[in-house]
């Protein structure tokens, strides 16, 4: 039944190289947004429009794009999301394109993502943040990074959304965030959970602790946002810029994110191996419980009551057998 459950093959990519990494670190006090205002999300899908929703209601400047006209459409009347004509000026992109195969879910497809990462690259102003929402396989971050020739900040936060239980599972709950380097990862935090504190972990292969608490300019005083940096066991308090956006609607300056709580890894890869791993652990959880609903029913067990007999152990939680697995992620992205 599990012959299928193999984790999605690895990207191949050529690491960027220190002195280019150095780089987009030195640009990062010149080109981090002064305000995110402008957003695109990429994709008006089953998680794009309830994400383009969201960012609307946060106060920001939402558009659109999707590949389907009826999708942008339909985004447009029911949402009042405004449909992109070109990619470029916009703040923040939000990529919420599918990435697999229509006629094999079980393989990986991230042509359609990396054809929009094209346009972007030629489009996009320096600096803009480019999060990746969709489901993809390790390196694939690193690959959009060079694609975008490092002039932009690139960050994968995977989506929990749950269709089913949207309103306990929506788009604003706990998400897991990396970035392909450190000035990737602070932007992404300061879009998505705004002023809120988190405790994550900032580093960088080729920059020591040090050099981590010099770039974040942790003396300037702009900076209100504080993150706990673990670095060989030890815990660094430093502070971020916090971006202060301007509300078209009022004179007053206010600071908007979307407000999502975030829990930030040390590698982009961790990131996107989380997606992945989370499939593959609620795919084996569903179907261990379904199996085992099976073999009551042949051997005239009362499943109920064995479940809740199993429950009663602090380690033990046996799921409800429902309908098999399927879904907007399972089987197709593990």
């Amino acid at each position: 039944m599990l012959k299928k459950a193999t984790l999605k093959s690895a990207v191949p990519y050529t690491r960027a190289t220190t002195t280019t990494t150095t780089n987009l670190e030195s640009m990062n006090e010149q080109q981090i947004p002064a305000q995110f205002n402008k957003i695109l999300i990429v994709g008006l899908g089953q998680l794009g429009l309830p994400v383009a929703k969201y960012v609307k209601e946060r106060g920001f400047d939402a558009y659109g794009y999707d590949i389907s006209p009826k999708a942008m459409d339909r985004a447009e009347k029911t949402a009042a999301i405004k449909k992109a004509t070109d990619f470029g000026e916009f703040d923040v992109y939000i990529l919420c394109v599918s990435t697999h195969k229509p006629e094999d879910m079980f393989s990986p497809q991230i042509d359609g993502l990396f054809s929009i990462v094209e346009r972007i690259s030629k489009e996009a102003k320096n600096g803009a943040l480019v999060s990746i929402e969709s489901t993809i396989p390790k390196g694939t971050s690193k690959k959009v990074f060079e694609m975008l020739n490092h002039r932009l900040h690139v960050a994968h936060a995977p989506h929990r959304w749950y269709a089913l239980e949207e309103k306990e599972h929506g788009v604003n709950q706990l998400r897991v965030v990396g970035g392909v380097c450190n000035c990737c990862l602070k932007v992404a935090l300061q879009f998505y959970d705004g002023s809120s504190t988190n405790n994550g972990i900032l580093s960088d292969h080729s920059t020591p602790a040090s050099t981590i608490i010099d770039d974040n300019n942790s003396n300037s005083n702009n900076s209100s946002v504080t993150h706990h940096i673990t670095s060989t066991g030890d815990t660094i308090d430093i502070s971020l810029p916090t971006p202060t956006p301007t509300s078209t609607s009022s004179s007053t300056s206010t600071t908007i994110s979307l407000g999502i709580p975030m829990h930030p890894v040390s590698e982009v890869e961790v990131a996107e191996i989380t997606k992945i791993v989370e499939n593959a652990d609620r795919y084996l959880q569903i179907s261990f419980a379904e199996d085992l609903y099976l073999y009551c029913q042949a051997n005239n067990i009362n499943f109920g009551e064995l479940r809740e007999a199993l429950n009663t152990k602090w380690n033990v939680n046996i799921l409800e057998p429902r309908d098999g697995i399927g879904g907007h992620c399972l089987p197709k992205d593990f």
